[in-house]
């Protein structure tokens, strides 16, 4: 996987073992079919972080600001949320544009910038912050890749569900409330074992390794 760009936002304006798919041992209900979600050259992967890793979203009225955030963005520039996971600190994304729209850097800006107005705290910012304006409740940077293909679309959305569990939040996906592992295991894609080690379940995710590099983690 090519190395993820990096983003400076300058904008200042739902969520929800190796063994292979399929067959009885799969982790997944269904053989997924990532052709009703993957557009060529339309899906992001995005990863957002808050400033100095503040744990924002440790309090899940400010998961909500996020929604109310992300919907204002939506009404004014249409998007499908097709995978999401919110931690404390930072968020990944995977986003679907309209055909030929490319404009993610105006979407992720915008989110912020909502985010930061229904938060509603000033907050202390060095002499960089005031001078590019920069409101100190996240990174002026961003993380994005370009899904590539069926493949990447999926170690990127696998990356997603799993990342509570990477960072230590939870021991199961099934167990974080703010990703969108509930919506994708109703629709057939996902069992709710997968990544699971209740009961001392012994469980095999891949690392991806490479993401994690690409996305800044």
């Amino acid at each position: 996987m090519r190395a993820g760009n990096t983003h400076t936002d300058t904008h200042h304006a739902s969520l929800n073992t190796g063994a292979k798919r399929g067959g009885q041992c799969s982790p997944y209900k269904n053989m997924p079919d990532y052709r009703r979600y993957f557009v060529p050259g339309g899906t992001v992967f995005l990863t957002v972080i808050t400033g100095d890793r503040t744990p924002l979203f440790s309090d899940p009225a400010n998961v909500e600001l996020l929604r109310v955030a992300l919907r204002a963005v939506h009404a004014e520039w249409p998007f499908e949320i097709t995978a999401a996971v919110v931690l404390p600190d930072h968020m990944h994304f995977l986003w679907r544009l309209p055909a030929g729209d490319d404009a993610y850097s105006k979407r992720v800006g915008k989110m912020k910038a909502e985010f930061t107005k229904c938060l509603g705290v000033e907050r202390d910012r060095s002499e960089s912050q005031l001078k590019h304006r920069d409101s100190g409740v996240w990174q002026r940077r961003f993380w994005e890749h370009t899904v590539r293909d069926e493949d990447d679309f999926q170690n990127h959305l696998d990356y997603i569900h799993y990342n509570p569990v990477k960072h230590g939040c939870v021991t199961c996906p099934h167990a974080w409330p703010h990703s969108t592992f509930a919506n994708w295991m109703k629709s057939g894609d996902y069992h709710a074992e997968w990544g699971c080690s209740c009961g001392g379940r012994a469980v095999s995710v891949p690392p991806h390794d490479r993401i994690a590099a690409a996305a800044g983690e």
